[in-house]
């Protein structure tokens, strides 16, 4: 799998940065460093299969929300949500406009316990802007009649920038336009990071063609293999993939109303998916790190959990039919499940852009932005990422984010 085909050789020997992979992270990152004006260096992105076809980025349910529970990631997506649908005005005239379809997120609380949890994160979203509303069981029913709702305690939903957006195409964007700035992507793989004698600055990075490429500033934007790149360098990062499984279904009885995407109490999640599908994911109670390479479906996971979760919540899909299934990875960041950004605590021209933990696409623009203020300034310019910094990795403190999916 992810096997490079016509390995490529850069065109240069020294780059100022290299960025380790060229999916969602990396594309974002060189495109927000190449479009800045206060950036005039070069930029190489070692990307190991430039066909995407195992990438996160090519498995993701593409949505985005503002329902965290830590004003920073509520404002990350913020960005990401403004970003997203301005894009003739950020890259240009023939930009594509984007919508976000804003069926919302519906969180489901079946105990006082997790209804305390929706409550505190309503004020900070709130707080922040955002325009999520808190509804009881009998307002989540007279919105939306299909759900059963006797379990319930409460709900929690948005309907302003919240739902599915066209996430590839953002990403097709940020790498082409990331070239047309001058951004170098070569099918190839980074195999060794060299240090200068004291270890404290990334010197070169090795291909697996050979080459030995001197660069200024380094980025770890490596998805799942983060953790294999980061210790290219010495450093451990606690990031691992984690397998999660989609499932598109029609129902013989389709909804009336389009359906938010609904984080049920039992882990399931099922959501709009066009017209007339819907889709699912999940995943099994056992869920351990798996090779980067293992992409192999569980066919009881649906039958045994997902399905029954679905039918038990709105009892109008218990006649459905599955229509397409797939695997995808998470680059799990068992910490805490947030991202890892910012630069090493003693390596500072090694940068993080790890560990997303499925918020990888709606986090992108914010995270892109950072990394290229960090890689020109020095520092963070527009929103301060330093609590998702690697120093909390050292500490082993987590930045703690309940509204984990």
């Amino acid at each position: 799998m992810a096997n490079m085909v016509k390995a490529e050789a850069p065109k240069r020997a020294s780059y100022d940065v290299v960025i380790v992979g060229g999916a969602m992270m990396g594309s974002s990152a060189a495109w927000f460093l190449t479009s800045n004006p206060d950036f005039d260096g070069t930029v190489l992105v070692v990307e190991r299969d430039q066909s995407y076809e195992y990438a996160a980025t090519s498995h993701t349910n593409s949505c985005i929300r503002q329902q965290f529970s830590t004003d920073l990631n509520v404002r990350i997506s913020q960005f990401g949500a403004a970003f997203v649908q301005d894009l003739p005005r950020v890259m240009g005239a023939d930009a594509p406009k984007l919508k976000i379809q804003n069926f919302g997120y519906m969180y489901l609380a079946d105990s006082e316990r997790f209804a305390d949890v929706l409550r505190a994160s309503h004020k900070v979203q709130v707080a922040a802007g955002a325009a999520t509303r808190l509804l009881t069981p009998e307002q989540i029913k007279a919105a939306y009649p299909f759900y059963a709702v006797d379990d319930l305690v409460l709900g929690s939903i948005n309907t302003v920038d919240e739902g599915y957006f066209d996430g590839i195409t953002l990403f097709d964007m940020f790498r082409r336009e990331a070239r047309k700035a001058g951004a170098e992507y070569v099918a190839n793989e980074v195999v060794a990071i060299g240090k200068n004698a004291a270890g404290t600055r990334v010197e070169s990075v090795t291909l697996k063609t050979g080459e030995v490429i001197a660069c200024g500033q380094l980025v770890n934007a490596s998805g799942t293999r983060g953790a294999k790149t980061a210790a290219m360098a010495g450093i451990a990062i606690p990031i691992e993939p984690r397998k999660r499984f989609t499932w598109v279904f029609t129902a013989e009885q389709p909804l009336d109303r389009p359906l938010p995407l609904t984080i049920d109490p039992s882990g399931v999640h099922f959501r709009q998916d066009g017209k007339t599908s819907y889709m699912a994911g999940g995943h099994a109670a056992h869920d351990p790190a798996v090779a980067q390479d293992d992409f192999a479906m569980d066919h009881g996971l649906w039958e045994n959990h997902i399905w029954p979760a679905i039918a038990t919540r709105i009892p109008q899909f218990e006649a459905i039919k599955v229509m397409r299934e797939w695997v995808g990875h998470y680059d799990m960041n068992t910490l805490d499940q947030n991202a890892i950004v910012g630069p090493h605590d003693q390596i500072t021209n090694f940068l993080f852009l790890n560990g997303f933990s499925g918020h990888g696409l709606q986090q992108s623009p914010a995270m892109g932005r950072g990394t290229a203020e960090w890689l020109i300034h020095g520092a963070y310019q527009s929103l301060d990422l330093s609590p998702l910094g690697y120093d909390r990795v050292l500490r082993g403190a987590p930045y703690v984010e309940k509204a984990i999916i």
